[in-house]
């Protein structure tokens, strides 16, 4: 999680207001301060803590926040401060899985603005944009679109033209991409580095907007979207020098009670072979719901293996928000 300790960004690449064509004050305000607190034996408190911080943005004139769904998962406790020192607990309802965005409703009056959304649609790789964290001007930077793209994370989880931005801001989780016009259009999800030679540099990757306006109603309504969940294997595999490479597994997961570990290679789904983790995760998915088995061709040590992995519904490990 990013660190919080005081900081800011020189003057010359934060946003001025006679640098943009929007009034600037109520879009930096939207930006609020989320901590949250994981039980000890949650089922991700391993591998993303117990204790965390990040950011989420005021969408509604109710208060509800829209933030990065990892910073909320299986939450026990929830804290939104706002620029003006406002400190209001807040309730979990609901975290998407396909999208990882999260929605937090204040359990009070924040006070804070909401932030217009735009169209992630509409922004180009080049395009100029603003990444905003909570905390004013100072946490605000002047960024571009270096590239809008497919990602896919060995956390199992893979989405269509994902932003991803430089220069990197060090406190990207559930920062708020707005375009020139003040109109957010994307949530933080991750920090990257972008290029692989002596001229990359750290970037940021967001999650477009244009993903919660399909499913925000039944967030709302019934806590997840109206789509069957996906298979979940809990095998965490990583892409690298163009080999598939099972770099973990999730503690009592599908895969590995089936016996795949750590170091294995995989090769292919149901007989297909697969050459990237996009493609990987699409055939899984394509095989059924969560249950469906999964046949796996690995590679373990000069050996091909081939084992069945009975799936399962992630949400089934993961601690349910606690009503208030």
């Amino acid at each position: 999680m990013p660190d919080m300790k005081p900081w800011a960004f020189e003057e010359s690449l934060q946003p001025r207001d006679e640098e943009v064509d929007f009034d600037l004050a109520p879009v930096l305000d939207a930006v609020v301060l989320l901590r949250a607190e994981i039980p000890e034996d949650a089922f991700t408190g391993g591998i993303l803590g117990t204790e965390r911080v990040g950011y989420g943005v005021v969408i509604r004139d109710d208060g509800l926040v829209l933030t990065i769904g990892y910073l909320i998962t299986e939450a026990e406790n929830i804290w939104l401060t706002t620029n003006a020192g406002t400190v209001v607990a807040g309730h979990a309802l609901a975290y998407d899985q396909a999208t990882g965005f999260g929605l937090v409703q204040p359990l009070g009056d924040l006070g804070a603005p909401a932030l217009a959304r735009g169209s992630s649609a509409a922004v180009s790789a080049g395009d100029e944009v603003f990444v905003i964290g909570h905390g004013g001007r100072g946490h605000a930077m002047k960024a571009k679109v270096f590239a809008k793209r497919e990602f896919a994370g060995y956390w199992e989880y893979l989405i269509e033209d994902a932003l991803f931005t430089v220069p990197a801001h060090p406190q990207w989780g559930g920062a708020a991409l707005v375009d020139t016009g003040g109109r957010l259009i994307g949530i933080g999800s991750l920090l990257l580095q972008e290029g692989e030679d002596e001229e990359s540099e750290q970037g940021n990757m967001f999650v477009p907007i244009d993903l919660i306006e399909p499913i925000l109603e039944d967030l709302l309504a019934r806590g997840c979207a109206a789509r069957a969940p996906r298979p979940w294997l809990g095998m965490y595999t990583q892409h690298v020098d163009d080999r598939l490479i099972v770099g973990g597994l999730a503690p009592g997961s599908p895969a590995e009670r089936a016996g795949v570990q750590t170091g294995d290679l995989v090769l292919g789904v149901a007989g297909e072979r697969t050459a990237t983790l996009a493609e990987f995760l699409r055939k899984v998915w394509h095989l059924g719901g969560p249950g469906v088995e999964v046949p796996l061709m690995l590679a373990r040590q000069g050996d091909v293996l081939r084992l069945s992995v009975r799936s399962a519904d992630r949400g089934d490990f993961l601690k349910k928000p606690r009503l208030h």
